[in-house]
């Protein structure tokens, strides 16, 4: 649905977006990620056509966002950070005018607006100012203008900012429902949100797409290796003697464990086997019962931070500029 080819972005001497290539593909939710001054927003105004690139190039489901600007903004639905609202109009009245703007034909206008209002919940408030509206509801408005027309890809700028938790959660809800029948790009700073909401994730750091995969393809390469806490009862020795044992363990690492008489370990493995069962019988041969197993994946907040971080003083390369690499390696192969 999106193609971005080579995009750069440059105020003066600064460069806001740095060659950044990424695709979109139809029908999932993308988590667009990276903090402060990254670059997202100008990406997204980029994408939107609201400003033009110095270079590059923008395809909106074939269609050049600068030679063939109306084609292609007719496919897409914006809400910003902060929604373009006015104030002293209904929030029927604003989409009224939302849907003229948007040039959607006169007969299927009402049908239209009704729908977009049942979807995003606010039938009960269409005939009150927006001004006398809580926070979550004038983003209820602001998401309804941007689903105006069906357009195929949803892109959201900072959706759930300044909602409460309950509003979050009915937004979170919403976005999830909007998954069936559109491509939604979501930009948050919640990264719980994006893990809970999002197919795939796309991270940027300094104008630079430095992660591309699924949250848990993310969590599972970014630790290293496929990865097993354990918490077992006895004695080191034994428990390594019995796991020395099992194939296709790569290291054991020992760790002081608070529970009296046991140990913690993390076990790496080598490749993308399932050694769990393996495990399990041979410390029960050799009497040390486990107490606890479970999978040390990274969180996406411990892959955000580590794919961010800046540049040490010694100019050796980070683990995002590294991973960097790893993923246009993978690409080339």
């Amino acid at each position: 649905m999106i193609e971005v080819r080579n995009l750069v972005k440059k105020y003066g001497d600064h460069v806001a977006v740095d060659h950044l290539n990424f695709t979109v593909e139809k029908g999932k939710i993308y988590g667009f990620l990276g903090p402060n001054g990254a670059g997202k927003t100008t990406t997204m105004n980029m994408i939107t056509g609201y400003i033009a690139s110095t270079e590059g190039d923008i395809l909106i489901d074939g269609h050049n966002i600068l030679e063939e600007p109306e084609e292609a903004k007719k496919k897409i639905g914006y809400l910003p950070e902060l929604p373009p609202l006015y104030q002293d109009m209904t929030a029927k009245e604003y989409l009224e005018f939302a849907a003229e703007l948007k040039g959607i034909p006169k007969e299927k206008r009402q049908g239209n607006i009704n729908g977009v209002m049942s979807t995003t919940k606010i039938q009960n408030v269409k005939n009150r100012l927006i001004k006398n509206l809580s926070k979550g509801y004038k983003q209820r408005v602001g998401l309804a203008q941007a689903l105006l027309g069906y357009p195929e890809i949803i892109i959201l700028d900072e959706p759930t900012v300044g909602l409460d938790p309950k509003q979050i959660i009915e937004i979170r809800d919403l976005i999830k429902s909007l998954g069936k029948n559109h491509t939604v790009i979501l930009s948050s700073h919640i990264l719980s949100e994006v893990s809970a909401v999002c197919d795939y994730v796309m991270i940027i750091d300094k104008g630079k797409l430095v992660a591309s995969d699924s949250p848990e393809n993310l969590s599972r390469v970014m630790s290293g290796a496929n990865s097993l806490e354990i918490t077992v009862k006895g004695k080191e020795g034994e428990i390594r003697k019995a796991l020395d044992l099992v194939e296709n363990i790569e290291d054991v690492v020992y760790h002081n464990s608070i529970v009296p008489g046991a140990c913690d370990f993390t076990v790496k493995i080598s490749g993308d086997v399932d050694m769990r069962e393996n495990i399990f019988f041979a410390l029960a041969e050799a009497k040390c019962p486990i107490l606890k197993m479970q999978s040390s994946n990274m969180s996406l907040e411990e892959v955000f931070l580590k794919l961010t971080d800046d540049r040490n003083q010694t100019g050796r390369l980070t683990e995002s500029e590294i991973f960097e690499d790893e993923i246009e390696e993978e690409g080339e192969e």
